[in-house]
């Protein structure tokens, strides 16, 4: 038996379908996303026209990407904070203006500081898109659409990448660095202006907490274990396919496995397609099965877990049919990670589940830059000559065995608090009546 879930609110006859409105603002909200994932990866892409035009090393220009999550992971909760407050049409558009404004700057800098400054104001407009995007789905999408469409939110704004990796090269590449940043910074402050004029908070919204119940809130929705199984949940599911995504994937399949880059670029294409199609599908299974969450996360976590101790266990390189098979099992985890909200949407009450997403988004951001930190901290120390090896890459990726561990711990506890916490409700409850 799965965790149970909080009884969900009766919804009226008209809100049984989406309506046309809910798929128009959502349309702008995913726009939004995408547009926030350009800005987002916008800096990975320009690599050694970084370094000729800051006169850095690569290792203080990969420390711009660490900060700018930082900042993402560390806002969070300070955002679900100020969602609940003023609703998601102000969210997005002061995020696209924020980003809008960091990019500005970027075109601009020439030295290191204003270009880590730029990296601070992306990462802060960006911490405040995805979750409102959310918030849009919970408010205008009847309950049982909100797990599928939150899936395609989160799958449809990584078209951002083709953005930064196509034509924002191909400005990079023409016109220039200026004109490629500034174009961004342009299509930032179109994206605010759209979502000012097209966004709605939803009904509801005359009901804004106070500052003195913004903090009540804020201690209500980490107390609840159920926001507690989110944060756990988003944790144990997404730093894996995360790490492997965002910065190790590529030398490990080129250094670790042997294998030639453009059979490695291959493999990560095939990474981008499994994740796309299998978001909509977790999401069915949730939308389905809603009181098999925990279940559904803990067997996507088991079976990433079987699938690198097979490819660690073999001497490299492993053939290219367990590399795909790793791609296959690894991919799913950021779709899975997506349970954690839908954990976050039905443990609290709307005036409280921007908070509580909050949090939730913490945990596999917080569980990624940790995990990326430690395997680079054991290739330095197994690698002094700067080449990794094999025999590196292959101890390095044991230290997810940690991560793993503490993530299901916690899933597990909080699931068992989840449970005890619906039964002394419902034990109040028959007590009343």
């Amino acid at each position: 038996m799965s965790v149970q879930t909080a009884q969900p609110p009766q919804e009226c006859p008209e809100r049984r379908r989406a309506a046309p409105a809910a798929w128009a603002l959502w349309g702008v909200g995913v726009l939004a996303y995408a547009v926030a994932v350009l800005h987002r990866t916008s800096f990975g892409v320009v690599g050694l026209d970084a370094v000729r035009r800051f006169d850095a090393s690569a290792g203080i220009l990969a420390s711009f990407t660490v900060l700018q999550l930082l900042v993402y992971a560390g806002l969070q909760i300070p955002v679900g904070l100020l969602l609940d407050r003023v609703g998601p049409r102000r969210m997005v558009a002061g995020g696209a203006l924020l980003m809008a404004a960091g990019q500005a700057l970027m075109a601009v800098s020439t030295g290191v500081g204003t270009a880590v400054a730029a990296r601070v104001m992306v990462g802060a407009g960006d911490a405040m898109t995805f979750i409102s995007v959310l918030g849009i789905v919970a408010t205008w999408f009847p309950g049982r659409y909100v797990p599928v469409v939150t899936q395609l939110t989160g799958q449809l704004g990584q078209l951002g990448q083709v953005l930064s990796a196509i034509p924002f090269v191909a400005l990079l590449h023409g016109p220039g660095w200026g004109t490629a940043f500034g174009s961004a910074a342009a299509l930032g402050v179109l994206m605010a202006v759209l979502a000012v004029a097209v966004l709605r908070d939803g009904p509801g919204r005359a009901d804004v907490p106070t500052l003195r119940e913004t903090g009540t809130n804020l201690v209500a929705a980490w107390k609840h274990p159920g926001t507690r199984l989110g944060l756990w949940s988003h944790f144990v599911t997404q730093f894996s396919s995360n790490t492997f995504a965002l910065m190790w994937g590529y030398p490990y399949l080129v250094s670790g496995q042997g294998m030639e880059p453009a059979a490695a670029s291959t493999l990560l294409t095939l990474f981008v397609l499994v994740n796309v199609v299998s978001g909509p599908f977790i999401g069915r299974l949730v939308a389905r099965y809603p009181l098999r969450r925990s279940w559904l996360v803990l067997g996507i976590v088991g079976m990433n877990a079987a699938a690198w101790a097979a490819v660690l266990a073999w001497p490299p390189p492993a053939p290219a049919w367990l590399l795909v098979l790793l791609i296959l099992c690894v991919a799913p985890g950021g779709p899975g990670s997506m349970i954690g909200f839908d954990f976050a949407r039905t443990f609290n009450p709307p005036g409280r589940q921007g908070t509580a997403t909050g949090i939730v988004n913490v945990g596999g951001f917080i569980a990624s830059l940790v995990t990326i930190l430690l395997i680079g901290l054991v290739l330095d120390a197994l690698s002094p000559r700067g080449e990794f090896t094999p025999e590196a890459f292959r101890a390095a990726w044991t230290v997810q065995i940690g991560i793993w561990a503490i993530g299901v711990t916690g899933v597990l506890r909080t699931r068992t608090l989840a449970r005890r916490h619906i039964g002394l409700a419902a034990g109040r409850g028959r007590r009343r009546g």
